[in-house]
């Protein structure tokens, strides 16, 4: 039995050294900021008042808040609806434009990614010159062909619409690119294959295709997921979260409570709150996707 030897310095030592600096950015950044606002989630703190312990009171208080059930409502109808449009449109948009047979089809992606590479507050700024009651593009057109204009962002339904159509085109072109790339890991043969085979095109998609981009849909699903969780910026630009509480999400009540309402400790209660719910749901989608299937 041969036996074992310890690596010598390139082969252990030296991973680790180049590991460092993403170790402790992670770290200081991530790690120690979590650990902080579950220790000031256990307290009442102020900016200018000194913590003081009460246990699980701020959870406890979560209970009946309405205010943060409604966030809480709203950011789950956002999401389930975000997430799946993202999907459903990011692949059929992946779909038309990874076999590099389309005339064209390198400008197409080009112009569906660059919305991706804009911050949400630029498309805000943007959707909000176009979707505006009284100075938006598309109502002033409307207007001019005698139309009446429409209430966009200020209608309680409608605004929500609004947003959740904003965020599919602002981040659909991220997502089709990672979806190419799995698009295009799929060997051809199984392709050819399954064409002398005689297999029809959407027999081939539910039988090839998607079995194996499977792993490639559930990153696509967790992150979409944990980003919409996530929406703050585009919200707080183009409707601020009204009319009403119509479209105020969970981290925008956050930022309400801990910097308008001075409650530090309730607001990372809420916090705490928000991160174990996208943990159960980034752990569900792992346990419904199951192993991928093997075609080798």
């Amino acid at each position: 039995m041969k036996a074992h030897t310890k690596g010598n310095f390139h082969q252990t030592a030296a991973p680790l050294l180049f590991l460092l600096p993403n170790i402790l950015i992670f770290a200081t950044f991530i790690i120690i900021p979590a650990i902080q606002g579950l220790r000031m989630s256990f307290t009442e703190w102020g900016v200018f008042t000194e913590p003081r312990f009460i246990g699980l009171a701020n959870f406890s208080e979560l209970l009946g808040d309405e205010v943060f059930w409604k966030t809480f409502s709203n950011t789950l109808v956002y999401s389930l609806f975000t997430v799946s449009l993202i999907m459903v449109y990011a692949l059929m948009l992946a779909m038309l434009l990874h076999k590099n047979s389309l005339k064209g089809e390198k400008l197409f992606r080009s112009l569906f990614y660059i919305p991706s590479l804009l911050s949400m507050i630029t498309v805000g700024i943007a959707w909000r010159f176009i979707l505006g009651d009284e100075m938006g593009i598309i109502n002033y057109l409307l207007r001019t062909m005698g139309g009446d204009g429409v209430r966009w962002l200020t209608d309680s339904k409608l605004a929500m619409v609004s947003i959740i159509t904003v965020s599919i085109w602002a981040q659909a072109g991220y997502y089709m690119v990672i979806l190419i790339a799995g698009l295009q890991a799929i060997p051809t043969e199984l392709y050819e294959a399954a064409t002398i085979d005689g297999s029809s095109a959407p027999r081939t998609f539910v039988s090839i295709t998607l079995p194996l981009l499977r792993s490639t849909l559930l990153v696509v699903l967790v992150l979409a997921t944990i980003a919409s969780f996530k929406a703050y910026e585009l919200i707080a630009v183009m409707t601020k979260g009204g009319p009403g509480y119509a479209t105020k999400f969970i981290v925008q009540q956050v930022y309400q409570v801990a910097f308008l309402e001075d409650r530090l400790g309730y607001a990372s209660a809420m916090s705490i709150v928000l991160m174990i719910i996208i943990s159960l749901f980034t752990v569900v989608q792992f346990k419904v996707s199951g192993k991928e299937k093997s075609y080798e």
